[in-house]
């Protein structure tokens, strides 16, 4: 997850005019929120600063998603089969991106964080891989990633879990972020998003996923709050019988509990229908 800030690449003031010299102004460094952690269980937590969670890892199971959101997160496998190119915005506890590596051997997984301490503790306390050909983690702002015109048309998953220190609403929520979103897709590609159901966030975030995306379900709400995103650059024709053989296959291979993520689909659906 990324820390609250503005762009580090914003703009300088210049001074013009007679006799005057246009000189930048220096830019400023990004604060950062303390990046500490907690243990119990077995299982170690990463926090900015807060009691909020902001990701963990069970000891024992490192590649494994402990947090039921990051389980949810990776409901896109329902829709893509062999990814090429994975894409995290946002590190937390590198969860998410352990286990696509891990999982996807023939894919590419880039993960995008801005603050360097959380990519230092993950490589250190999280058994976080170094990089290597499959694995890029790049030390930047996830705006400034994902609106690069590079990137368009080439990301099969994108996966976005971007909290502050407070860890209550998403810090990228406007119409043009999810717009660059839905342009760094495939054609198939799927965006999942990790919201707070209960956050006023919440209404702005769909909203702005519905302008710029063809299709957008959400999975049910969990325990902790958490509400998981699904956003679709083409909107699919949802068969839940092939879905439910789906995610037959996805616990077989993963031990996710896929069915969960239909039943969740196919309730939804239902409510839109008959709202």
């Amino acid at each position: 997850m990324l820390i609250k800030r503005k762009s580090i690449e914003a703009e300088s003031n210049r001074k013009s005019g007679p006799g005057k010299k246009s000189e930048p102004k220096p830019v400023r460094k990004p604060k950062y929120a303390p990046v500490t952690l907690s243990e119990q269980d077995g299982v170690r937590f990463l926090h900015f600063g807060t009691p909020w969670i902001q990701g963990a890892m069970r000891v024992r199971k490192p590649d494994w998603l402990e947090l039921e959101y990051a389980r949810d997160m990776m409901a896109w496998m329902l829709f893509v089969r062999e990814p090429r190119h994975i894409v995290q915005l946002g590190l937390g506890a590198a969860a998410l991106t352990k286990f696509c590596y891990r999982r996807f051997p023939e894919a590419r997984v880039t993960a995008i964080e801005l603050n360097p301490s959380v990519i230092a503790v993950c490589e250190s306390m999280f058994k976080l891989p170094p990089n290597d050909d499959r694995l890029t983690v790049r030390e930047m702002d996830a705006m400034d990633f994902i609106t690069d015109p590079a990137v368009d048309g080439t990301i099969d998953a994108l996966q976005v879990d971007l909290y502050d220190a407070t860890a209550r609403g998403p810090i990228l929520d406007t119409a043009e972020f999810y717009q660059a979103c839905a342009a760094s897709l495939t054609p198939q590609g799927v965006m999942t998003v990790n919201l707070f159901g209960d956050h006023p966030s919440f209404a702005k975030n769909l909203k702005a996923m519905k302008f710029a995306f063809d299709g957008v379900l959400c999975l049910p709400e969990l325990e902790e709050g958490n509400v998981v995103a699904l956003a679709f650059k083409n909107a699919p024709k949802l068969n839940f019988a092939d879905l439910y053989a789906r995610a037959l296959e996805i616990t077989a291979a993963t031990r996710l509990q896929a069915k969960g993520w239909v039943n969740g689909l196919k309730a939804n659906v239902s409510i839109k229908a008959t709202a």
